[in-house]
Order: C-alpha cells, then sequence, then structure tokens
C-alpha cells in the first residue's frame, strides 16, 4: 500500500526577505520526508512563482491586500482579505493539508488565519529582531514561532513556544561537507537541534579557497533587497567616485532592481565607473562566496546570507521599514563587529558623502575587514532551516499519531 502524502502549505513571499527562509526549509523537508508534499502560496507576484515553481513546489494565488492608508482602501482590504481567507479555507479541506508555515507579510494572513480557525498546527517564521505585524497578530493563535534572534520574542505576546533557530538559508550558503547532511530522511531530521553550532573562519577560508575563482582582484556588492532600493542605487554610485582612488582593482556588482536599472546604470556611466548592474541576483550564495565587501538594507534575510558566506558590510537600514525593525537588526549585527552602520535619519548633510566616508575607511583597512569578515562567521547559523524543518516535522508526526490512535 502506497503511504499518505503528508502535505504542508508555506504562506507568503512578496519579497525574497519573507520567501528564501521558506523555500530553504521547504527544501529540508522534501529531501528528508519522501512523501511530502508541499504547497506555497501568496499574493500571486511572479517573483514568488517563479522561486517556488523552480524549487519543483506547487503554487497557489490567494487574494490578499496589506494594511489600508486610508478610508478609500479600507472596503477592498477587507474584501480581498475575506476571500482569500474563504478561498485558503476551503483549500485546507479539499487537499487535507497537514500544518500550514506562515512566512510573515500580509500575504501569509488568509492562509495562515484560515489554518487556526479550522485547528491545524501553525508555525510562524520571523525573520527580523522586532516581529512583523502579521507575525504578532497571528501568534496568538500559532503552535509555534521560530525566531531569527533571541530579542525578538520580547516583541511577541503569545502563549506558544518561541524558538530562535536563527533565520533559514538555502542549502547553496553552506559549506562543504555540510550540504544536506542533516536531513537524508525524516527520522535523522533534528528535532530542536543544536543551532547554536557556528562555522569558523577556517571553514570559510577552506570554501573560498574551494570555489572557482570568479573575479579578479577583490568585489563590492551593492544589495537594495530583491526589489531594490532607491537611496542605494542614487547614492552608492555617487560615493564610489568619491572614493575611486581605494577601489583600484575591486570590481562593484550592483543590483538594483527592476525599477532602477537603467537610471543606476546611467549614473555609473555618467560618473565613468565600471560596474555591473543588473535587476536581481539569481545566484547569491556562488556571488557572495566571491564578495569581499557589501553595501546593503538590513533585512533579516539579508544578514543572514552575509553571516553564512562571512561578508563584511556597511549597512544602511531602510528608515521607513515598520517599528524600525531593519536599524534593530544592523544594531544586532554591529554590536557583533560583523557590520558597520549608517543611520539615513542622522546624516547631517548628502548621503553619499556619509557613505564615502565610511567607505573610504573600510577600504583601505584590510585587517578591519577580515575582523568584520569573522564576526560575521560567528554570527551564522548555517543549521536554521534544518531545525525548523525538524520542529515542524515533529509537530506534524504527533498530531499524525494522536489522530491514528483515536482512529483505531
Amino acid at each position: 500500500m502506497q503511504q499518505k502524502s503528508i502535505h504542508i502549505v508555506f504562506s507568503g513571499g512578496g519579497t525574497g526577505g519573507h520567501l528564501f527562509p521558506g523555500l530553504a526549509v521547504a527544501e529540508e523537508l522534501a529531501a528528508a520526508i519522501p512523501r511530502a508534499r508541499i504547497t506555497f502560496c501568496g499574493s500571486g507576484k511572479a517573483f514568488e512563482r517563479r522561486h517556488a515553481t523552480q524549487a519543483g513546489f506547487e503554487y497557489l494565488t490567494l487574494p490578499s491586500r496589506p494594511l489600508p492608508h486610508g478610508a478609500r482602501e479600507a472596503l477592498a482590504f477587507v474584501v480581498e482579505n475575506l476571500a482569500g481567507y474563504l478561498a485558503a479555507g476551503r483549500f485546507l479541506r479539499d487537499e487535507q493539508v497537514a500544518a500550514v508555515v506562515g512566512l510573515g507579510g500580509y500575504a501569509s494572513v488568509p492562509m495562515a488565519r484560515a489554518a487556526a480557525r479550522h485547528r491545524l498546527p501553525l508555525v510562524l517564521l520571523e525573520q527580523n529582531a522586532v516581529a512583523g505585524r502579521a507575525t504578532r497578530w497571528l501568534s496568538r493563535r500559532a503552535t509555534l514561532v521560530c525566531t531569527a534572534f533571541e530579542q525578538t520574542q520580547r516583541t511577541l505576546h503569545c502563549r506558544c513556544p518561541v524558538r530562535a533557530t536563527g533565520n533559514p538559508v538555502r542549502k547553496g550558503f553552506l559549506p562543504r561537507g555540510q550540504h544536506g547532511a542533516a536531513s537524508s530522511s525524516p527520522l535523522k531530521i533534528p528535532v530542536g537541534g543544536d543551532s547554536s553550532r557556528r562555522w569558523s573562519s577556517e571553514t570559510l577560508e577552506d570554501r573560498r579557497l574551494e570555489s572557482p575563482p570568479t573575479v579578479l582582484g577583490n568585489q563590492l556588492l551593492i544589495l537594495g533587497g530583491s526589489g531594490g532600493a532607491r537611496a542605494l542605487n542614487e547614492s552608492a554610485p555617487r560615493a564610489l567616485y568619491k572614493v575611486r582612488q581605494q577601489l583600484q582593482g575591486w570590481r562593484v556588482v550592483h543590483q538594483s532592481g527592476e525599477a532602477g536599472l537603467e537610471a543606476t546604470r546611467t549614473l555609473y556611466d555618467k560618473l565613468a565607473l565600471q560596474a555591473t548592474v543588473v535587476p536581481f541576483l539569481p545566484n547569491m550564495p556562488a556571488l557572495l562566496a566571491a564578495t569581499d565587501l557589501a553595501v546593503c538594507r538590513a533585512g533579516g534575510t539579508t544578514l543572514a546570507e552575509l553571516a553564512a558566506a562571512g561578508v563584511p558590510a556597511v549597512l544602511l537600514p531602510y528608515p521607513h521599514a515598520t517599528d524600525d525593525h531593519q536599524l534593530a537588526n544592523a544594531r544586532l549585527y554591529a554590536a557583533n563587529g560583523g557590520c558597520v552602520t549608517i543611520d539615513e535619519r542622522d546624516v547631517p548633510g548628502r548621503l553619499d558623502d556619509s557613505l564615502a566616508e565610511m567607505l573610504c575607511f573600510v577600504l583601505a583597512n584590510d585587517g578591519l575587514r577580515q575582523r568584520m569578515a569573522a564576526a560575521m562567521v560567528e554570527l551564522a547559523q548555517p543549521n536554521a532551516a534544518a531545525d525548523v524543518a525538524g520542529l515542524i516535522w515533529s509537530i506534524v508526526s504527533s498530531r499524525s499519531r494522536r489522530a491514528e490512535l483515536i482512529a483505531a
């Protein structure tokens, strides 16, 4: 007799910061549980659908809408989210879903809320030091919340267990010898495993030496997140022009987002700076393996990936992030010596002047960058995806066993 499949739904996405940790956990589950069926559901953005389907998972679109900014948006907010909630409930019943994993953001709410209503296990992933609105609201009815930071628990008000597992990163960031080692079968998934293990600077150096060389000299990476960042697109090229003497021998890669692509390329051309400007970076693990310094925002997933690759960074937290969570993230990493931070709101003059000053200091100090890289490695939690997968499997299998006993 063929074993019945176990259907797990990952709800949310929208940005890489929410989606990629979910994909990392889903890949662990799929590798460890041959009979697992995994569906991602979200708002229907091409970004979500493309990455989910390329990873081999099903994808479901549900109506959803962020919190309204005024009375005119309120009706659409209620109508779309109610439609998504009702559609999610039908899907849970018809497709015999065993558990739902909420990835954060407004797109996660309809399915996660329906899971709670149908009394299905609901596991929430929170990527930032300050829990997002969706996580805070849904956590009151969740089975478990997995956080990237110990400090995140202070921003939650829930009765369910909270585990600081670290932020899951995709497998490509793992060093040689550890790829997939913890998840070859369901029995080997670490249930609440040791997520305190870190990579050593020696492990990082071995991986860099074993990776095929992709660039000559050093590489500077400008990252605006999966959607780009306008302030970085406008200020980073100008800052690099001001430190162009220190950049001799460096290669510049700038991820601009689709909307900022042409303007950013034009600005580099105008400044006569050589840079590779792309809208999106599909192979981030390989790129970070060849990167010596990053300039970026401070989303939780971005920082986790930098730590996994041991890349030091100059952080410019997004000043309008909800509850200032990016600044909270940046402070935690800066406190451990892996990054330096520029808060745009504290800049007295032009942002590119402040960024140039910081870059001039960091670029000129090889020893500082090496110490920062070592600090980033110490912050990495490479077992987070396997640990979260183990916790999800523990919840699902325990519930299945209880159901079998009741049926008997």
